[in-house]
């Protein structure tokens, strides 16, 4: 049973990793054994997150990246490529939000958010898929949301994006399943990060937790279990799936 979720023989590419939830999931990956290459836009904090990774043993690699250009997804693949490492997981971690209402939001608001959610997870797929090894098995998770399933006033492009992120995900599990590799996402409700601390504390947090079964926010922590399982081959015929991990907040929808 301890080798049903081992990734040890792995290696993890994991966008958006300068902060949050990016940051813990290169960390559970790394501590679990698994060869890490982090990618974000803040060449900085990657930098300081590798170190911290391998003053603990850990295998890292660290690469700028913006999920939003192809030229970067591409020269973060030919890095990869160029030193002989060939990656069998990706998550695709990176997302923005920009809270406006929609009479206020530009273009550009709407683009931002929509290359970065949703076009970033389609160039880095796509780029993981052909540097894939040929019969190799490999997994691929999407950072959705429960927001995918559900509207949210003044994050219209958010939801959007999102919901656009959870059908990527069915369709790529069934477009790559005959390539041996599995497609599944996460929908994180609202877990506490150092971004949204301080709003989750305040009154109007209060009010969003009375809304969850459970009563209380989720912490990154609470992901773990579920990276671990949608990485390894404990769900070996698991794929198209998406995991809601939101304190039952959406159980009613």
């Amino acid at each position: 049973m301890s080798k049903l979720f081992d990734v040890s023989a792995s290696c993890a590419i994991v966008t958006g990793a300068a902060s949050g939830l990016g940051w813990r999931f290169a960390e559970v990956l790394a501590l679990a054994g698994a060869r890490v290459i982090v990618g974000a836009r803040r060449l900085h904090r990657l930098q300081e997150l590798g170190l911290r990774l391998e003053r603990s043993g850990a295998k890292v690699e660290v690469i700028q990246l913006d999920v939003t250009s192809n030229s970067s997804v591409t020269a973060c693949f030919a890095y990869c490529k160029k030193m002989n490492i060939y990656a069998d997981i990706l998550i695709n971690n990176a997302g923005i939000a920009i809270a406006k209402p929609t009479i206020e939001q530009s273009e550009a608001d709407w683009d931002s958010v929509i290359d970065t959610n949703l076009k970033g997870a389609w160039l880095m797929s796509r780029e993981f898929v052909r540097q894939k090894r040929d019969g190799a098995s490999a997994s691929i998770v999407n950072i959705s949301s429960i927001l995918g399933a559900k509207g949210a006033k003044q994050l219209a492009s958010y939801c959007a994006s999102k919901a656009g992120l959870t059908n990527l995900t069915r369709s790529l599990a069934i477009e790559f399943a005959p390539l041996n590799v599995r497609v599944n996402a996460v929908a994180p409700g609202y877990i506490e990060t150092d971004m949204n601390r301080g709003f989750l504390r305040s009154s109007a947090g209060d009010n969003i937790k009375k809304a969850i079964p459970m009563r209380e926010f989720g912490q990154a922590e609470d992901l773990d279990g579920a990276i671990l399982y949608l990485c390894s081959h404990a769900s070996r015929y698991v794929t198209g799936s998406v995991l809601t991990i939101d304190g039952g907040h959406t159980a009613g929808i």
